[in-house]
């Protein structure tokens, strides 16, 4: 007898120019509307809107979300200390792609090592 196992993926699309609402980021990751207004106040996640029902998400604050839900959890870090850790994991993100554009030439020039020698 064969078993295949069968993995479903569920997943929300977010159209990045309309941002996701409040509602929709709460069910996403799981978190309650007041969690989500914390996280607001603390920087955490940056909605457009001037008001909590009128709020909408970058897709990448359920990233962020899940990210603080996860410190929280298993570090127990309060919202200002996950503040702190997204700050520091975005400033790394900025240096590894800085670090990348200005590797990306050296790189280009070890592809062809004698383009430019003229024996």
């Amino acid at each position: 007898m064969r078993r295949d196992i069968v993995a479903v993926v569920t997943g929300t699309v977010v159209d990045d120019e309309q941002g996701i609402r409040l509602a929709q980021l709460c069910r996403a990751c799981g978190l309650s509307v007041e969690t989500v207004r914390d996280m607001v106040g603390h920087g955490i996640l940056v909605p457009t809107g001037g008001r909590p029902g009128r709020w909408r998400f970058p897709a990448d604050s359920i990233r962020r979300a899940r990210l603080v839900s996860r410190l929280r959890r298993d570090l127990e870090i309060n919202l200002a200390g996950a503040a702190l850790a997204l700050d520091l994991l975005d400033r790394i993100e900025a240096l590894k792609a800085r670090v990348a554009r200005v590797e990306q030439p050296t790189r280009q020039k070890n592809l062809f090592p004698h383009r430019n020698d003229h024996h």
